[in-house]
């Protein structure tokens, strides 16, 4: 399921505040240090760092 229209814009990694991007179920950080994939349930980005998950 899509994000809404113009969320991923205000949107920003909350460990490095850098943009997002969306990926099947998944925010992307696109930072070059950091590239954390936070979780989206139900349609609602669960922006915590805690539950994020680290790159491969």
């Amino acid at each position: 399921m899509p994000l809404e229209a113009g969320l991923l814009e205000i949107l920003a990694c909350p460990a490095c505040h850098a943009p997002l991007e969306e990926a099947d179920s998944e925010l992307i950080c696109t930072g070059q240090d950091c590239g954390l994939a936070y979780p989206v349930r139900d349609g609602i980005p669960v922006l915590l760092v805690d539950e994020a998950r680290r790159p491969e």
